[in-house]
């Protein structure tokens, strides 16, 4: 995902793991357990993406359910 800041495309980009139907952005992990600085990691995706839901998903659970985290950025979409 290219990064554009004041209409200048940023040298440095990210990149998304899941992008499905060009809505939700998925996160995933496999971790011992999530921590703040991966919420925001999502966080920063949805931002510079204009999507409003994400899914942090760690793979390192014993039950799938217990690392499913959801997040929702204030993004309003396009009026």
């Amino acid at each position: 995902m290219p990064l554009s800041y004041k209409g200048l495309t940023i040298g440095c980009s990210y990149r998304i793991d899941l992008l499905v139907e060009d809505e939700v952005v998925v996160e995933l992990k496999s971790i011992e357990q999530i921590l703040p600085v991966h919420s925001a990691q999502l966080l920063t995706y949805l931002k510079a993406a204009n999507k409003q839901v994400g899914l942090l998903i760690n793979f390192n659970v014993l039950v799938l359910k217990h690392g499913i985290k959801r997040l929702v950025n204030d993004y309003a979409g396009p009026s």
